[in-house]
C-alpha cells in the first residue's frame, strides 16, 4: 500500500509544479492549505498529477490524494481495477501520472506482545532514476479533480519489506498511459519494478 511519498526541490518537479500552478483549476483550491508543491505527501493532499487536458495534450492539474467514500479510497488494485465498479469507468478513460522524487514504504516485524508493529521507515524510487512515475486512476468529485494510485505485485527487493507497491513506468511511457485509446495492460506490461530502497528511519523496541 503507497500512502506517503516525496516531491523535492529538483529542476523537473519544479517545472511540473509551475504548470499545475498556471492550471484554470488553481483558483479553486488556491486559498486550501491542503495544496502541497514539496515535501512529503499524504492522502487528502492536493497535488500535481498529469493528465490529458480537453484538447487531449497531457497536461498538470492540482488533484487531491483519494476517492470520498465508506472509507478514504487512496490505492487501487490493478488487477482489479479494470473490473470493479468504484474504478472501471477510471479505468478505461482517466488514468494519470503522480510524479514524485520517490515514495515512502514501512518494514513490519512481531513485537515482544506478540503484535504487529511498523518498524522501519524506507525511501524507495527506481534504479538510475531521479524521478518516479507512479501511475493512477482520476476522477471528478464536486467537479474538481480526485485520485489514486494504482498499486502492483512487488520487485524482488521491495518483496522484502512489503507485499505491494505502486505501478511505475518510466517517463516515455506517460502519454501512453494517460491516453484513452492506448492499452494500459501493455504499459503495466513495460512497469518498472527494479527498485533502490534506503532506510530513512527505525523503531526500536518493539
Amino acid at each position: 500500500m503507497c500512502g506517503r511519498y516525496f516531491i523535492d526541490e529538483s529542476a523537473e518537479l519544479k517545472t511540473i509544479v509551475n504548470e499545475m500552478k498556471t492550471s484554470v483549476l488553481m483558483k479553486f483550491w488556491e486559498n486550501s492549505s491542503q495544496v502541497v508543491t514539496e515535501g512529503e505527501i499524504r492522502p487528502t493532499d492536493i497535488v500535481p498529477v498529469i493528465a490529458l487536458n480537453r484538447r487531449g495534450e497531457s497536461s498538470v492539474f492540482p488533484m487531491k490524494w483519494g476517492f470520498a467514500g465508506k472509507t478514504l479510497l487512496i490505492n487501487a488494485r490493478v488487477e482489479t481495477a479494470s473490473e470493479k465498479p468504484s474504478f472501471r469507468n477510471e479505468w478505461l478513460s482517466h488514468r494519470c501520472v503522480i510524479p514524485a522524487a520517490y515514495y515512502f514504504e514501512w518494514s513490519h516485524m512481531t513485537g515482544k506482545d506478540g503484535k504487529v508493529h511498523t518498524v522501519d521507515k524506507y525511501i524507495i524510487q527506481p534504479q538510475e532514476s531521479g524521478m518516479t512515475w507512479i501511475c493512477g486512476l482520476y476522477r471528478f468529485e464536486n467537479n474538481l479533480p480526485v485520485f489514486v494510485i494504482l498499486t502492483r505485485e512487488p520487485g524482488d527487493e521491495v518483496r522484502k519489506i512489503h507485499n505491494r507497491m505502486p505501478l511505475i513506468i518510466a517517463k516515455d511511457m506517460i502519454d501512453e498511459w494517460i491516453r484513452p485509446d492506448a492499452d494500459p495492460n501493455i504499459v503495466i506490461e513495460r512497469a518498472l519494478t527494479d527498485m533502490v530502497l534506503e532506510k530513512q528511519s527505525e523503531v526500536k523496541n518493539v
